[in-house]
């Protein structure tokens, strides 16, 4: 936790409500999973869940497992790319989902500070299972909506699919992304849970403890003198020297 409140401190200051992520080299994945991380793999659920067809999926996997997609670029509410497909235009293609109401974040800040392993679990990138289903954080069926330059109506497209897979490894690596997908960058939050963190250490460093039962001088003397030896009297005083 001292490591957690010293990263708290040093939190800079600057707007990153809009992050690019490069290109990534082809790499498949193992399993054809995409997502190791239990929010992950709850975004890509989402997708396809919605998926009609799962022959565009399974295109839309296999683009994003040989570097299809190209630097991915995330501001709230939408991710956005350029993906490649068959032809040789690359096509835009974006990703929106509603962001998060105050009252949605002002929920989700009160569980992230309610215990200060929530707050080292984020520092660490990683969100503990107790936030899975505060304020509506991870998206749900229908959550997503795909739109692409391509001339295919699919509901996702190829194009679609292999940018949300895509995006599920950048939210394996780095959930701050799906808060930035949410609404909120990652300094701005950060810098929320520094202040809800020092207020909630000042108050329980403030409340005082219980006074401890005390005694009347008087009162002690008095229950105790009679058990007392009378005092000596007094020396002579000594002879002129």
């Amino acid at each position: 936790m001292n490591r957690a409140r010293a990263a708290l401190g040093t939190v800079a200051r600057h707007d990153d409500r809009r992050r690019s992520f490069p290109h990534v080299a082809p790499r498949e994945a193992p399993d054809g999973r995409f997502a190791a991380t239990w929010w992950g793999n709850a975004w890509v659920e989402a997708l396809e869940d919605i998926a009609l067809d799962p022959a565009r999926l399974a295109r839309g996997k296999a683009y994003a497992g040989r570097g299809h997609v190209d630097a991915i670029t995330v501001t709230p509410g939408r991710v956005v790319a350029y993906v490649h497909g068959s032809r040789r235009r690359a096509y835009r293609t974006e990703i929106r989902m509603r962001t998060l109401g105050d009252d949605d974040w002002e929920e989700f800040l009160d569980g992230a500070t309610a215990r200060p392993d929530h707050i080292a679990a984020l520092l660490d990138k990683d969100v503990p299972h107790a936030l899975e289903a505060v304020a509506g954080l991870l998206p749900a069926p229908g959550d997503l909506v795909a739109d692409c330059s391509c001339p295919d109506d699919g509901h996702p497209c190829k194009h679609a699919a292999a940018l949300c897979y895509q995006a599920a490894r950048l939210l394996d690596e780095d959930p701050f992304v799906l808060f930035l997908m949410r609404g909120r960058g990652e300094q701005e939050l950060l810098a929320e849970l520094t202040r809800r963190n020092a207020a909630r250490s000042a108050a329980e460093a403030g409340a005082a403890a219980p006074p401890m039962p005390t005694v009347p001088a008087r009162t002690a003397l008095d229950a105790t003198g009679a058990g007392l030896l009378p005092l000596p009297a007094p020396l002579p005083l000594p002879d002129r020297p």
